[in-house]
């Protein structure tokens, strides 16, 4: 079975600590939905054509499935509920290659 992916991308972050909140809530969500962060922003990037060196986070799951529900669980809808209005991010769920 393909594994399952959550790839967030933070164009930009004005207030790192405007964030505390959800980073708290969506470790745990995280964690209790099985998934493992493989990456997080704050260490190296090398940014390539439109690419972006702010946080960057990769999240693996054992499945497509599994990142799917973990992202649609209450306690990840508390997390979201915690990130600031207006902040930007682009956020994928992908399936991984057998």
């Amino acid at each position: 079975m393909a594994k399952g992916y959550w790839v967030s991308v933070y164009p930009a972050i004005s207030d790192p600590e405007v964030l505390t909140a959800y980073n708290k809530l969506a470790r745990q969500a995280v964690q209790a939905g099985g998934g493992r962060t493989l990456a997080r922003g704050g260490g190296r990037v090398v940014a390539h054509e439109a690419g972006i060196t702010e946080r960057v986070v990769l999240i693996e799951f054992d499945s497509f499935d599994q990142a799917v529900a973990a992202y649609e669980s209450e306690a990840y809808r508390k997390a979201l509920a915690a990130l600031p209005d207006g902040f930007e991010r682009d956020f994928r769920i992908v399936e991984g290659i057998d």
